[in-house]
């Protein structure tokens, strides 16, 4: 069973900017990312979210490489349409993968007495995921909602074009079970509510 999000659970955005969608930029000449719906499941579920009063967080990548579409100085480093960041929220610009790294994350939660994560955003296996498994070795109740979740292509060491969807599983696979608790959008939804008896938390490592 896992328990009811409650006061003590914040939904946190990770880098949910504009330049998520350059496609070229993250994965090459075959760039393309998957999830195309995964905007959607962010804005419904902090729509959702903010309706109940509960707590939200942002992560802002402002990137120090050369060329790269995630820095604050440039539109593509805006917030995704639908996803602004309010008066009271919580939000950590960052240069490093981490949420963690470099930021206040850490004491900002503190402060706001969370100790229940539910985390979106991009990309699922480099910074959601980096963030995710700090987040559950440094002691947090962590839930990932892996529809509100997207990647890119990623190209091997050989020059293999690995495809988003399996990039994404893959880094779930990694995940789920040992750093968090992997859910859906419509079980988030469904927690805001109320206790989900026909799920089981899995969290490892602690």
């Amino acid at each position: 069973m896992i328990p009811q999000f409650d006061k003590n659970t914040a939904l946190l955005l990770i880098d949910v900017q504009k330049g998520v969608n350059d496609t070229a930029y993250y994965g090459g000449p075959t760039g393309r990312r998957n999830n195309l719906g995964a905007e959607d499941n962010i804005i419904g579920l902090l729509t959702a979210w903010r309706a109940k009063g509960g707590r939200v967080a942002f992560t802002r990548h402002n990137s120090i490489e050369d060329g790269s579409p995630l820095k604050l100085t440039l539109e593509s480093g805006e917030q995704l349409p639908g996803m602004d960041i309010h008066a009271g929220d919580i939000a950590v610009s960052k240069s490093a993968n981490s949420g963690f790294i470099g930021t206040s994350l850490e004491q900002e939660l503190h402060r706001a007495h969370i100790h229940r994560l539910v985390i979106v955003g991009y990309f699922t296996n480099i910074c959601v995921e980096t963030t995710t498994r700090m987040a559950g070795n440094m002691g947090y109740d962590t839930y990932l909602v892996h529809d509100a979740c997207a990647t890119m292509n990623m190209i091997g060491i050989d020059g293999t074009d690995y495809d988003p969807d399996l990039v994404h599983d893959m880094a779930l696979a990694s995940l789920h079970g040992e750093f968090c608790t992997a859910i859906t959008t419509a079980d988030a939804h469904g927690l805001i509510n109320a206790d989900a008896r026909h799920l089981d938390r899995v969290q490892g490592n602690e």
